[in-house]
């Protein structure tokens, strides 16, 4: 009897809390704040290599991170991944330690260090206990001044590299990024994305040596230092370490200029279940006052998963997993693109889609409320991005790059919510013109020009 009404209590409390929790709504969520730029203490060596050093967080580690202006940017047509290569044999170590030591004294040290190239930047960083920030900088500078380049290692090297392209170019993203970039920069670095094997065959230690040499030196390079550290202590080890370095040659990014233009380029992958689609156009970049507001037109669009394109040909149709739209930025350009992975036989009918979408912004601005749900995503994403030593040193790095003034981080979520309906709409009437986008597609050709020629009918409707 006592189990009955013990049962009977447990059901009239349950129903008791299902009624209250319908009367409920969830509570609001709180608005991201301004992102407040730690105090930085900045200066620049005789031999003009900036340090920017910035005290951050409770947490005894530090990031070091060296950043020289070259990489893949200062490439010649027949130097595509030199930059890479030169920074695979710098990790071989300096001419006082091996690669072997320099991880075993970076493990000492409570950390690790690595070294990597873009397209505009190579960096050498590391994070280590607090204590040993002094030694980090003194291993850097020593890698950096006193690179070793072996001769002994370059065909193992040159062989990874090898295996790595063959790998990336038998997938089908990789391939229809190069044959985008190409049509987008036919005449730029920014557009030679793989080499030949042949190209990396070719290489030799003194072409490594002599790109070093034109492109590596303390005018294109600031130190990075973000944690918890002994100020004092490093500066004294960033004096000691570099002031002898080398200036080597002034910063120089060579101009991009992109092609916008209705070209359209098929290649042929018989048999394949998927086509690989990616469409897109030039845009403006970072240093645009426009931006922002670009940014999360893009975001709405087709850069977030509650994004339009998304929501249509993945969740609505079927159609693909994984779209989405990016901007991709250099220096003094952007590319604004939807990339998809779909069915073969849905090619046509995708493209049709993301057209459609993009035209149904350029009529009509965005609800209010799908336009807040956006920028609170956006707003919570930069906060986040900030909240360790190496989001804000990628943060400090991104203005230096860009040339942009600290407002463009301390006021950019005010400047997020400042953004209208009326400015997503606009944005996407002045600079994503359907028109004048570039497509590539990668799959089964004989499947695909049929859709395409489809597709291009049905777009003139809109």
């Amino acid at each position: 009897m006592n189990k009955i009404k013990y049962t009977v209590a447990i059901a009239f409390a349950l129903a008791a809390f299902s009624v209250a929790a319908q009367k409920e709504t969830p509570p609001v969520g709180g608005q991201p704040h301004d992102f407040k730029l730690p105090a930085k203490n900045e200066r620049t060596l005789a031999n003009g290599m900036g340090v920017t050093a910035v005290q951050f967080g409770n947490i005894p580690k530090v990031t070091i991170n060296l950043v020289v202006k070259t990489g893949n940017v200062h490439e010649g047509p027949n130097q595509i991944w030199l930059a890479d290569l030169m920074a695979d044999l710098l990790e071989e170590g300096s001419l006082t330690k091996d690669a072997k030591q320099i991880s075993r004294e970076a493990a000492s040290m409570g950390g690790n260090l690595s070294i990597a190239v873009g397209l505009n930047t190579m960096s050498i960083s590391g994070d280590v206990l607090s204590e040993f920030a002094p030694d980090l900088v003194k291993l850097i500078a020593d890698i950096i001044q006193n690179p070793a380049l072996p001769a002994t290692e370059i065909d193992r090297l040159k062989a990874d590299m090898k295996r790595n392209l063959s790998v990336q170019l038998s997938r089908p993203q990789p391939i229809a990024s190069q044959e985008f970039r190409k049509m987008i920069y036919p005449d730029h670095p920014y557009g030679n994305i793989y080499p030949t094997e042949a190209m990396v065959e070719s290489y030799t230690v003194d072409d490594i040596k002599g790109f070093f040499e034109a492109n590596v030196g303390a005018k294109r390079s600031v130190l990075y230092v973000a944690g918890k550290f002994d100020e004092a202590a490093v500066q004294k080890a960033v004096d000691e370490s570099f002031a002898e370095w080398k200036a080597g040659p002034e910063v120089n990014f060579p101009p991009a200029e992109a092609v916008a233009s209705k070209q359209v380029s098929i290649l042929d992958r018989p048999n394949a279940p998927q086509s690989t689609i990616m469409i897109g156009l030039p845009v403006i970049s970072p240093s645009h006052p426009d931006y922002l507001k670009l940014s999360i037109t893009n975001a709405l669009l087709g850069g977030s998963f509650a994004s339009r394109i998304t929501s249509n040909i993945r969740e609505d149709k079927g159609y693909t997993y994984s779209p989405y739209s990016t901007i991709s930025s250099g220096v003094g350009t952007s590319i604004w693109y939807e990339q998809a992975d779909v069915t073969t036989d849905v090619t046509g009918p995708s493209l049709k889609e993301i057209s459609y979408e993009v035209d149904r912004l350029q009529k009509e601005a965005p609800s209010a409320e799908e336009l807040e749900g956006i920028q609170n995503y956006q707003a919570g994403v930069y906060v986040l991005q900030n909240s360790s030593p190496g989001g804000i040193i990628g943060q400090l790095n991104f203005l230096d790059l860009h040339d942009l003034p600290e407002s463009y981080l301390t006021e950019r979520v005010q400047n997020i919510y400042a953004i209208t309906p009326d400015d997503v709409q606009d944005m996407t009437k002045k600079y994503l013109d359907y028109n004048s986008m570039t497509l590539v597609v990668v799959g089964d050709k004989k499947k695909i020009e049929e859709q395409l020629k489809k597709f291009e009918e049905e777009i003139k409707k809109f």
